[in-house]
């Protein structure tokens, strides 16, 4: 069992408990088997699909705070889940990593990738050696910085990761707390390096930061605002404080969902609708694809029904 494993079965165990309920009640109303959620309990498995956490959950009474941090420690069980099947394959010479990373691993290759030693090893195009070898006498490819950098972490590791991005102009405090702040800005950089969007500071990302050809340079807040009114000409107002309310107007802002899923950019727009524009979380850190995109799902039916929460902390404001 991981760390990260642990601690996702021991909050599972600790909402189980609250609730007064067994696996097999639970199980009938969250639509998994009791064994199942003995294994996900005891820390002997993690589910490859995170709604099965958010069905348990729900029935177990959790409140969306619950939920918000639930999902960041299944995000990185899941993450160790992935990476030991990846070392299992290397030490028995098999090819054990699931599809989603090997795609992961196609579209975000810059020149060669691949070799091995316990695990996968990224190379540049203009490398020899390993990316690590490149590195070996950096702070994040030393002994204490060995497992992947992650949420809730909080040491001179986190700290070296919040100075490399704050060097690759990305806005941040450098506090030495791995919190939301930290792990929105590395989910960012990872995207923009064109790595898979993990939120942990795993051997590739650590490579990406000490590379420093990845810039998370983007427009003030001042900017943005006049892009939005010179779009939105019909509701500039209240195009603005939905805007402002999902993201501070922030191009880079990512946030999580309970099911699994994120929002990317300036209207925190989100996967699924991303999908439906054909656009990519990368395409919408671009504030102007961003604020035309939005303008599109607003103009279907001329109101703000794709910003819920925001539409409701406003009033639900008319367009004026």
């Amino acid at each position: 069992m991981t760390l990260q494993t642990d601690k996702f079965a021991a909050y599972l165990r600790m909402l189980k408990d609250r609730s007064g309920q067994g696996y097999e009640r639970l199980g009938k109303q969250a639509g998994a088997s009791g064994s199942s959620l003995h294994r996900y309990c005891s820390g002997k498995s993690v589910p490859a699909d995170y709604r099965v956490v958010h069905s348990f959950a729900k029935v177990c009474g959790a409140s969306p705070a619950e939920l918000r941090e639930l999902h960041q420690l299944w995000a990185l069980a899941d993450a160790g889940r992935v990476d030991e099947a990846e070392q299992a394959g290397a030490a028995t010479g098999g090819d054990v990593a699931p599809p989603r990373r090997r795609r992961a691993y196609a579209a975000t290759a810059i020149g060669v990738v691949v070799l091995l030693a316990a695990g996968l090893v990224w190379l540049t195009s203009d490398a020899s050696a390993p990316a690590a070898g490149r590195y070996a006498d950096r702070m994040l490819f030393s002994a204490a910085c060995r497992p992947p950098v992650s949420m809730g972490q909080h040491d001179e590791c986190v700290t070296e990761v919040q100075n490399l991005l704050v060097a690759a102009r990305g806005r941040l405090s450098v506090d030495g707390s791995f919190g939301p702040e930290t792990l929105r800005r590395v989910t960012a950089f990872q995207v923009l390096a064109g790595l898979p969007a993990r939120g942990v500071v795993d051997e590739a990302t650590k490579t990406a930061l000490y590379d420093q050809r990845t810039s998370m340079a983007t427009w003030p807040a001042a900017t943005v605002e006049q892009r939005i009114r010179a779009v939105f000409t019909e509701t500039p107002d209240t195009a603005v404080a939905i805007a402002r309310c999902a993201s501070f107007l922030d191009p880079l802002w990512v946030l999580p969902n309970t099911n699994g899923s994120r929002n990317w950019g300036v209207f925190q727009i989100s996967d699924a609708r991303l999908l439906e524009l054909g656009g990519s979380p990368r395409q919408a850190f671009d504030p102007v694809w961003n604020i035309d995109a939005a303008h599109r799902l607003w103009s279907a039916h001329h109101d703000f029904h794709d910003w819920p929460s925001c539409s409701a902390a406003l009033g639900n404001p008319q367009p004026h």
